[in-house]
């Protein structure tokens, strides 16, 4: 069971506060420095150890899908994510929205398969390290995190039946490599499927229970190979890394990879403009929901975010605890404990990892600013939610104190924006997206 803000909030008072954090010895003090060219305590180079790539564990077994690590599975899997075929147009596949030349993403505000969304394409690259897909997290898995986009109206917009009978049309043999024989689907209606048109859901609640069955079969499984793949990639070490590297290590051609401009903005990024507070750990995210305030693009229907998701995952024929899981009840702790009462989700998106966040312009859930210095300067300014509450703290205009006492108003400098954003530009690997190495 996850808890959304408080153990990202600890996080952040133990180190301002100066409490030890990360690899240092009972008797170390906290204002030990290491003697190169920047001076850090040891309460800060817990922290910044604890930021390395090398500190990212495995990635977690998924019960739910019992042929993840299969190397058949992986490449019928990056073949399901670039073929345009399945589509409503025949011409837009996963890559169309995680583009590999982009970091896995699309570089747009919001996503535009056979039509236009409401929120940005998040990138993919490590997800499997999450227990919840999405910006609002209503998936529980990335196997069923891939099938979402394919039957989505203004993604994909196919239905689960064309989808079966392309798979036996043209990958028949490699899922019958991968999983169990493909099921004899008979002669089926080219388009019927739970979700769709008035036609398509007449046209599958005309056949038998046995048949829907094997067609979603099916269409989970391709869902299991596309997670397979995706699990497959990582990022690869950036300038961050080797400069923390070298300062753990004392090797000072590590140190020299920051500049000093770019070493202040890491000093504000673990200390006062408390980014580390959610933005923590290798990838740089706590994996959490958060209400930062961040203006609605359509401000007469703001989104709900993590509060209005709970409910879909939780019904969700394709979770942990459905029909096509491989896991057994126990094994879905996080579906099962869910938290789906806190007044705190209102409002509430997943915080992205900031691995290449240079490189993947717009930002926020629904890709409201342009620029990583507008982010900053949203941050510092902390306005009110439109929906739900703000964790960001601000004394507003009539507003008599701080409304967290947890955290402290984001006040920064022009020069201090500035040299921020500089550090975020160091987060950037030369080659996001490669296979896995074993």
């Amino acid at each position: 069971m996850r808890k959304y803000t408080s153990m990202a909030i600890g996080f952040a008072v133990a180190l301002f506060a100066g409490a030890p954090l990360g690899n240092t010895s009972a008797g170390e003090s906290s204002t030990r420095v290491i003697q190169l060219r920047d001076r850090w305590n040891a309460a800060e180079l817990g922290v910044l150890a604890s930021l390395r790539l090398s500190e990212l564990p495995p990635t977690p077994k998924d019960p739910s899908n019992a042929v993840e690590a299969s190397p058949a599975a992986i490449e019928l899997g990056r073949r399901l994510f670039n073929d345009a075929r399945f589509s409503r147009n025949g011409a837009v596949s996963c890559a169309t929205c995680h583009d590999p030349k982009k970091q896995f993403q699309d570089g747009l505000p919001v996503g535009r398969g056979v039509g236009t969304g409401s929120r940005r394409a998040m990138p993919i690259v490590e997800a499997g390290h999450s227990p919840w897909l999405f910006w609002d997290g209503r998936k529980d898995s990335l196997w069923s995190q891939a099938l979402g986009p394919l039957e989505d109206s203004v993604e994909h917009g196919g239905n689960r039946t064309r989808y079966a009978q392309l798979m036996g049309e043209v990958y028949r043999s490699e899922y019958d490599a991968v999983f169990e024989t493909m099921p004899n689907l008979g002669d089926l209606p080219n388009d019927a499927a739970p979700n769709g048109t008035e036609a398509e859901r007449a046209a599958w609640q005309a056949m038998d229970e046995r048949t829907r069955k094997n067609i979603s079969r099916v269409f989970a499984n391709m869902g299991k190979a596309i997670a397979a793949y995706e699990k497959s990639l990582h990022h690869e070490a950036s300038r961050l890394d080797r400069y923390v590297d070298g300062v753990v290590t004392g090797d000072p051609a590590g140190v020299e990879m920051l500049d000093p401009n770019e070493v202040k903005g890491l000093r504000l990024f673990i200390g006062k403009a408390q980014c580390v507070s959610c933005h923590n750990g290798p990838l740089l995210t706590d994996q959490h929901f958060h209400n930062t305030g961040v203006p609605p693009r359509d401000v007469a229907q703001p989104d709900r975010g993590r509060a209005a998701a709970t409910a879909k995952v939780a019904k969700d024929e394709f979770n942990c605890l459905g029909p096509f899981s491989d896991a057994n009840p126990q094994q879905c702790q996080e579906l099962r404990f869910m938290v789906s009462d806190d007044p705190a989700l209102e409002g509430a998106f997943k915080t992205p990892s900031l691995r290449d966040v240079v490189l993947r312009p717009p930002y926020m859930h629904a890709g409201q600013f342009t620029t990583l210095e507008e982010v900053v300067r949203h941050y510092v300014k902390a306005p009110h939610s439109a929906v739900g509450h703000s964790e960001l703290t601000h004394i507003h205009p009539g507003s008599s104190k701080a409304g967290h006492a947890e955290r402290a108003p984001i006040e920064l400098s022009e020069g201090e924006i500035k040299d921020l954003v500089s550090f975020l530009g160091t987060l950037s690997g030369p080659s996001t997206g490669a296979p896995r190495k074993p």
